[in-house]
């Protein structure tokens, strides 16, 4: 099987043995693998990994070999692997519903091989069955940018009605909630680097009510906001944005410092909350929603050995929407 490899910062291109699935485990033959901010952390040593991994957790694949002991899949299923590869089930975590907080969980691309490659071994049991509705290309970004988008969306509300939803960084994840939160009929800011216009024009299209740069006041209070870019200094334009009792929730496994804040910005019952990880009963929720929305990825493609360009693209921000590896899919 092809593999990239990542070791030391770089990655490499290399033959490996095809691996055959323990108990509990199918292997995948790799349709389509979506390529996330995160698998740029990693790459940069944001997130250090326990020695040479193979990137990727949006994955998309069918069933090719099936481990001892799993009923719930079949040979040739069409299914799809997120960032959560495992969790315990027994700790008091999973137990609550929590499994994306659970000590011991694995994740896929990190602690675990992911899904630049053509196969990928996986927990049959973290295997979501993906809607018709996509292809293989337009679900693989559904899969980590739209599930934890979701995530987050939900956490902002804190119960209350959102009609004015700020979204800060208009990338895979910001585009693709955008356009469920319209369904559900809310205005969406779009706040994006200075001079991006590109990223603006893609968030008009799909129907926010108003896009700029993230330096900028939106023209009424929002009733909520999710930062989806790595840039910690937004916590406190993002606070200075939302109305008074509203959530800022940071929706990245990385950021950068935090500045210091005024406690004037945090006043009147404002929070700043994060964004863990997804359940899987976060994937099948969302993808169930995502179809009925008509949701669809702004998608480029590129091939398995471009995943080096791919995330050096993703990192200048040569394209909008999200970038997907075509590996065998369309």
């Amino acid at each position: 099987m092809l593999a990239m490899v990542l070791e030391d910062g770089r990655l490499t291109a290399t033959l490996r043995p095809v691996p055959e699935p323990g108990a509990g485990q199918v292997r995948l033959e790799i349709r389509a693998c979506g390529v996330c901010r995160t698998d740029l952390h990693l790459l940069d040593g944001d997130l250090s990994t326990p020695g040479p991994i193979v990137p990727g957790h949006q994955v998309v694949g069918t069933v090719a070999a099936l481990g001892e002991g799993v009923t719930t899949l079949a040979l040739g299923q069409r299914v799809g692997v997120s960032w959560l590869g495992r969790a315990c089930g027994r700790c008091d975590l999973c137990r609550e519903g929590l499994e994306n907080l659970c000590k011991r969980a694995e994740f896929t691309g990190w602690t675990r091989d992911g899904g630049y490659a053509d196969q990928v071994l996986a927990d049959a049991a973290f295997c979501l069955p993906l809607p018709e509705a996509f292809s293989d290309l337009e679900a693989a970004p559904l899969l980590c940018a739209g599930a934890i988008g979701f995530r987050a969306w939900r956490m902002a509300a804190q119960g209350r009605v959102v009609r004015r939803l700020g979204l800060y960084g208009f990338g895979a994840a910001a585009h693709l909630l955008a356009q469920l939160a319209i369904f559900e009929g809310q205005d969406v800011y779009a706040f994006t680097r200075p001079g991006d216009t590109a990223a603006q024009a893609l968030a008009r299209s799909l129907g926010c009510v108003w896009a700029g740069s993230s330096a900028e006041r939106p023209p009424q209070p929002l009733d909520a906001a999710i930062i989806f870019a790595a840039d910690g200094a937004l916590v406190p334009l993002a606070l200075r944005a939302v109305d008074r009792g509203r959530a800022v929730v940071c929706a990245g496994i990385h950021m950068s410092a935090i500045p210091a804040l005024d406690y004037s910005d945090l006043w009147e019952e404002r929070r700043v909350l994060s964004v863990a990880n997804l359940t899987r009963a976060d994937g099948a929720d969302y993808l169930k929603r995502a179809a009925a929305a008509g949701v669809r990825a702004h998608i480029t493609t590129y091939g398995l050995r471009q995943a080096g360009k791919a995330l050096a693209d993703l990192r200048a921000g040569a394209f909008t929407g999200a970038a997907v590896l075509a590996i065998k899919g369309r």
